[in-house]
């Protein structure tokens, strides 16, 4: 790569007191098969020896530059690594995982295949460092499952659709729509659905090409912005624009799950404007709730489904579909 030409690929790694991981991640970038790129490394305060081990890595390999973000937060890190970015794709790393090194080739081909797709992610291979795994491997199983455009809109309120340091996406999208925001919420998700929400077209490759390594300091187990209601919050704040758009009863909505959390949890979406006009259930013996095998022909009302239960949202699909609902038409998942 001549130093008088911007390079294809802009690779984002933000790390705070990674001494143990950031060699192998940055090593697993520099080794990729695809030549083309920078990798941007962010120092976000760390007190460790994560900035000596990021000098000599600067060093020894010219398509490293090293920059430091005061600001707490990956999401000022990122921005900032942006920032600096001179390619005209932006690929996400962190600092505790690694890149297979066949990645960014394969995602700059399907990119440059298919150019209606501005964000694309990968499988990942889950490696767990700890014993509390279960739902980390749950929630592996079930985003490595579906690949496509319309499986990730289908599936965007259940969880996160794509895993973060998998992305790439055109810096286009940055420039329009912004990068990851600040705030008390999950900002690699918040910033998935603003671009869903403003029609960005989004897939998946369908094979593991990113080690997502879970360590106890990974933000989502430790970081508030990352609890359930917290993601709850930002899927209520999004659903509301999709309803606008989508639900022919909009703002009316019957919530499937009568469960204690569920109301809880249903209050997010009130805030948002959305009248709830009734609850179903798998037991026919309460009385504020309609039997779930009583509900009506498809056209009558619209029906968001959020019971959290392991395999529940699977199995209300199959019964919603066998009643001929069509999903994002008469029914969604929320998780």
């Amino acid at each position: 790569m001549s130093s008088e030409t911007n390079p294809k690929v802009s690779v984002i790694l933000p790390f705070y007191n990674a001494e143990t991981t950031l060699k192998a991640a940055v090593e697993s970038i520099l080794n990729q098969t695809f030549r083309d790129f920078e990798l941007q490394l962010i120092n976000n305060n760390s007190t460790d020896s994560s900035q000596q081990i990021a000098e000599e890595l600067a060093q020894t390999d010219a398509r490293v530059r090293l920059h430091n973000e005061t600001k707490p937060g990956v999401a000022n890190a990122m921005n900032c690594g942006i920032g600096y970015a001179r390619g005209e794709l932006i690929a996400r790393m962190d600092a505790d995982d690694i890149a297979y090194p066949e990645r960014l080739s394969k995602q700059y081909e399907f990119l440059q295949n298919n150019p209606e797709i501005c964000f694309l992610g990968t499988e990942v291979k889950y490696v767990p460092h700890q014993k509390n795994t279960a739902g980390f491997r749950r929630f592996v199983k079930w985003v490595n499952s579906f690949h496509s455009h319309q499986e990730i809109e289908m599936n965007r309120f259940i969880e996160i659709p794509i895993v973060n340091p998998t992305i790439l996406f055109r810096r286009e999208l940055y420039d329009k729509y912004g990068g990851c925001l600040d705030g008390d919420f999950p900002e690699d998700y918040e910033m998935q659905l603003r671009y869903l929400d403003a029609g960005v077209k989004m897939a998946k490759l369908p094979e593991p090409l990113l080690e997502w390594h879970d360590y106890s300091t990974r933000l989502t187990r430790t970081d508030e912005r990352y609890s359930t209601e917290a993601f709850f919050k930002t899927k209520a704040t999004y659903f509301r624009k999709w309803s606008e758009q989508n639900n022919p009863f909009h703002p009316r909505t019957w919530i499937w799950g009568a469960g204690r959390k569920t109301r809880q949890r249903t209050v997010f979406l009130e805030q948002e404007g959305l009248k709830i006009e009734g609850r179903i259930d798998i037991k026919a013996s309460k009385s504020d709730t309609l039997f779930y095998k009583d509900i009506p022909v498809p056209g009558k009302l619209f029906i968001v489904s959020m019971v959290t239960n392991t395999g529940a949202g699977e199995k209300i699909r199959e019964f919603l579909v066998e009643r001929n609902y069509e999903e994002g038409k008469d029914f969604i998942l929320m998780g």
